[in-house]
């Protein structure tokens, strides 16, 4: 397996734009972000200096986040909230900027939460047609979008893969496939080796966490291991993001890699 670092996650203890660099100093090669910013249009000045702080680390971005709201107040995900288009798309906008300078070409869609006084049949509509705008704007520089079920947010209405898969059915877009989040699926109780088995070539991203905690892999009762060999197995080769909250310092949280880096 290929391995990335979530730094929306790891190497928090310190500012933003020094992080891709310690993931190189780690002895990583690649990274993924959630939205690198406070808000859903940054300036140009702002989008230069994070793209300047990958690019001089060395490291690949391979995946990266839309804008999703204000996440620390419970937002995730504007894809399905109307009258929030604009900034959607102007992220998408962004996004597919940094990207091309980047070279990324996944993009997570948080989908979002059901919002009160919306009726959640015109919040699924809305996203559908949000998303098919989006993947249309993706396919151009050949990207891909993920749609992620969630835990721990109750308003979020996909919690299964395989309520991600009836809204990438509907879609009906060949870029878009499932994130496969080992954390996520896991407490919620999904079957994950059915899923492996029978929807491993519809997985567009990995990322893993260990349950409960959300810490990294053996700190928890999660076969991360196991399933990532199933993976593999079933002709998963794309990477697979550590999007986890070290228990301690990130540096020393990577000692179950055993030099896989």
């Amino acid at each position: 397996m290929r391995y990335d670092v979530n730094l929306s996650l790891l190497f928090t203890e310190l500012p933003l734009l020094r992080r891709a660099e310690a993931a190189r100093a780690a002895g990583f090669s690649a990274v993924e972000f959630w939205w690198p910013f406070d808000t859903a249009a940054p300036g140009d000045r702002e989008v230069d200096t994070f793209v300047r702080s990958v690019t001089e680390a060395g490291v690949d971005l391979v995946s990266l986040n839309f804008f999703a709201g204000d996440m620390p107040a419970g937002d995730r995900g504007l894809v399905s909230w109307i009258g929030r288009d604009k900034e959607l798309a102007d992220s998408v906008d962004i996004a597919l900027g940094i990207a091309e300078r980047l070279g990324c070409r996944t993009f997570n869609a948080l989908y979002g939460n059901c919002v009160e006084g919306q009726d959640p049949r015109a919040q699924d509509e809305h996203a559908l047609s949000t998303l098919d705008s989006a993947a249309t704007a993706a396919a151009r520089i050949g990207g891909q979008l993920v749609i992620e079920p969630l835990s721990g947010a109750d308003r979020y209405p996909l919690r299964t893969a395989a309520d991600a898969f009836a809204v990438i059915d509907k879609l009906g877009r060949e870029n878009v496939a499932l994130l496969f989040d080992l954390y996520h699926l896991g407490v919620n109780g999904d079957d994950i080796d059915a899923v492996i088995a029978n929807h491993a070539g519809r997985v567009g991203h990995v990322q893993i966490a260990d349950v409960p905690g959300r810490h990294q892999p053996g700190t928890g009762s999660l076969d991360i291991t196991g399933y990532l060999r199933k993976l593999a197995g079933a002709g998963y080769d794309r990477y697979v993001g550590l999007e986890y909250v070290p228990e301690g310092p990130t540096e020393e949280s990577f000692g179950w890699l055993e030099g896989q880096r």
